[in-house]
């Protein structure tokens, strides 16, 4: 027999602007613990050190998660010059302290950023979650192992100089999954020759979240203290609407996917596994399955017009 599980059964994304100084699972357990939610998990960590745009799935959501993983990431970041640290940022202890180059001028760095631009390779931290063996790198970090990284390619579609004070370097990134800004930023101060590590990290997008869509755990708390006040004959409630409001659907998790809408014959079969025949106007490949505004899930599109599920939701 399996064991129920406890909680909602609620579907969603909730997007947490998540504070500094808390690891993205203590922020899921704050947010789950919020909705009282029976599935939750998110899509993707960032450092203690960084703040912003942090995409939470619940229930169904959950699904869809990996597309989000897959997707690509913005980010402000601030770099300190002249210190390299051993995690590359400002948790990590000094390694080395190098002076900064006296030709250190806005054309100087744009001529190495420009270096940076486009597709690139990437060596892996020793500080990141990458596994090694089933085990993250870091875990090897902290007991004076170095693992061999093979470099990764990955893209930084964009990369704007924003701001050089003194030995404080902005940058605003727009890049592929897999990028590392701790490494990009390190990086980058080797090719000044004088060393850097981030000082400030903020997420600003995730696939289609921006900070615009994201909450504070702050708000969120409030919204439950509220939901939870006594009422007129003194007994507590609990409304869950204000908190639910905050939820984006599902589907916008794989809203770059094309859509393809069924009719009653054709989201039955596909809801009982089974592939269906059509006339698809989107071609080949992934698609958002559709039936009277229903989001029912995902499927791919054969080149001879099947459709066939991949993953679809619960309609129970």
């Amino acid at each position: 027999m399996s064991r129920k599980r406890k909680g909602r059964p609620l579907d969603g994304v909730l997007v947490v602007d998540k504070p500094q100084g808390a690891s993205s699972n203590q922020v899921l357990q704050r947010a789950r613990r919020l909705y009282g939610a029976a599935k939750a998990g998110h899509t993707g960590a960032l450092d203690p050190l960084a703040t912003g745009v942090l995409p939470l799935c619940f229930g169904e959501a959950t699904k869809f998660s990996q597309y989000l993983l897959e997707a690509d990431k913005g980010y402000l970041t601030t770099a300190t010059l002249g210190v390299r640290t051993e995690t590359s940022d400002s948790d990590g202890a000094t390694v080395a302290t190098r002076a900064l180059p006296e030709d250190l001028s806005r054309e100087r760095l744009e001529s190495v950023l420009d270096s940076f631009r486009g597709a690139i390779h990437q060596v892996p931290s020793m500080y990141s979650a990458l596994k090694h063996q089933g085990q993250p790198l870091y875990r090897y970090a902290r007991e004076g192992i170095t693992v061999e990284r093979p470099a990764r390619p990955v893209r930084i579609h964009e990369l704007e100089l924003i701001r050089i004070e003194g030995d404080q370097l902005e940058l605003r990134v727009e890049c592929s999954k897999g990028t590392y800004i701790r490494t990009l930023v390190d990086d980058i101060g080797e090719a000044l020759g004088c060393g850097a590590h981030v000082s400030r990290l903020r997420r600003t997008s995730a696939g289609p979240f921006t900070l615009a869509d994201a909450v504070t755990l702050e708000s969120l708390e409030a919204l439950q203290e509220a939901a939870e006040a006594p009422g007129p004959a003194g007994e507590e409630s609990r409304d869950w609407s204000a908190l639910d409001a905050r939820l984006l659907p599902a589907d916008q998790l794989i809203a770059d996917l094309p859509v393809l809408t069924l009719d009653s014959a054709q989201s039955h079969s596909i809801l009982q596994g089974q592939a269906v025949r059509m006339t698809a106007p989107t071609g080949p490949g992934e698609v958002r399955l559709y039936h009277d505004g229903r989001f029912l899930g995902l499927a791919e599109v054969q080149p001879d017009g099947e459709v066939r599920p991949r993953r679809l939701v619960s309609t129970q």
